[in-house]
């Protein structure tokens, strides 16, 4: 199986670089076509925000039919809404390019909102044993990160050098490898997958009263450290901006410095699975500790005037702590979870984090428009209540334990 899983990895990772080039392009033709903090937030908040409606479905659905059946037309409709998106370029100006690509966001972001869900049950058709699960998820988190450390660098040259039809397009094209890879060279454990019944148990509701009270707990501090911390995806294009300057490739610059740090919060992860997945409170609180306290770095930005090298290496932490944060979720969850709610429990995974994550990218927006504030002021209030938020979170819970 071991192939199988390499195989697997690889092909989500270049259908992930290809996605990133693809919303490079897209949050750079809406900056530069409207100028309007707000309308990032919004083509953000598309991404992320369906994951509110469909993240549960996507759970119940998964653990009803099986979740590579729920995969496999999750990529498909993916690449569906990617060719929507490469479309809108030569057949559309002004105002309707911006409600098609958006539009393409939305697809995209409701059919993620399935994919995520059913690959994180999926991955465990994989492993030979129980305690390979932990490395093997979070190895997802550092092959996604370098898929954001790679994508915008290729979106801003693509942007700079072709435009951007040939950016959306290659987005488009990179879901490709992961259905061929499904269909033709998977051969998960099918036989070990367990499916829940028809009726009540099978509800998201049932999902959350059986997962315990400590993973409940989990979900509930996710949400709200991702809805003061989790904005920054929305406003790169805005951040990249005031920091550096607003060509492509500076976007792309400050998006491989996010992504930079956030493989380097993956690999910690990764090679100290399950001790981290055993120790929640400490985990999830560290993790939002290191982006409240790099968000009022940036805070800082605002005092000084611009500064371009610490205003990266704040975004270095951020992208540390908010990658923790979402991967230590997801893998305590999974691990600690039983098999048959693991659809279901990935669904509220979602919900926590790419809903909060678009809620705050929305008040984030809305806080950097108010004149007594802007950009910087944002930062720093936010980020205040972050470092309030995981202060309290390791007083209290710092000692939690999981068997």
């Amino acid at each position: 199986m071991q192939h199988q899983r390499t195989t697997f990895l690889l092909a989500s990772g270049v259908s992930t670089a290809g996605s990133f080039a693809g919303l490079t392009a897209k949050g750079w033709l809406l900056m530069e076509g409207a100028g309007n903090p707000m309308l990032l937030a919004v083509h953000f908040a598309l991404l992320t925000l369906p994951t509110l409606l469909v993240s549960g479905p996507a759970g119940v659905l998964t653990d009803r039919i099986g979740s590579e059946r729920v995969l496999i037309r999750a990529q498909w409709i993916l690449f569906g809404a990617a060719v929507l998106g490469a479309l809108a370029i030569p057949v559309s100006r002004g105002s309707v390019q911006d409600g098609l690509l958006l539009l393409s966001t939305l697809g995209i972001g409701t059919a993620s909102a399935y994919e995520l869900t059913a690959r994180n049950k999926y991955v465990a058709l994989l492993v030979d044993e129980p305690d390979q699960l932990g490395p093997y998820l979070a190895s997802f988190s550092v092959i996604f990160n370098v898929g954001k450390l790679v994508g915008p660098p290729i979106g801003g040259l693509l942007l700079a050098a072709t435009g951007p039809t040939l950016a959306l397009s290659l987005d488009a094209a990179s879901y490709l490898l992961p259905i061929a890879t499904l269909l033709w060279l998977m051969q998960p454990r099918r036989d070990q997958e367990r499916r829940s019944t028809p009726g009540s148990s099978a509800s998201l509701g049932t999902a959350w009263r059986e997962c315990g009270p400590a993973l409940r707990h989990v979900l509930r501090f996710t949400a709200l450290a991702c809805l003061v911390g989790f904005f920054h995806p929305g406003l790169a294009p805005l951040m990249a901006e005031r920091l550096l300057d607003s060509s492509p490739m500076a976007l792309g610059l400050f998006t491989s410095v996010l992504a930079a740090g956030s493989i380097s919060g993956g690999i910690v992860l990764q090679r100290h699975a399950a001790a981290m997945a055993r120790r929640p409170g400490l985990l999830i609180g560290s993790s939002s500790l290191i982006t409240g306290v790099a968000q009022l770095g940036l805070g800082l930005t605002g005092i000084g005037g611009p500064a371009p090298a610490w205003g990266l290496a704040m975004a270095f932490l951020i992208g540390l702590g908010t990658a923790s944060l979402l991967a230590g979720t997801n893998l305590i969850i999974q691990v600690h979870a039983p098999q048959v709610l693991r659809g279901r429990m990935a669904g509220l995974g979602q919900i926590a984090f790419l809903g909060g994550g678009g809620l705050s990218g929305l008040m984030a927006a809305g806080l950097s428009l108010w004149p007594p504030l802007g950009v910087w002021g944002c930062f720093g209030v936010l980020g205040s209540l972050g470092v309030v938020l995981s202060v309290a979170e390791l007083t209290l819970r710092h000692r939690m334990r999981l068997s």
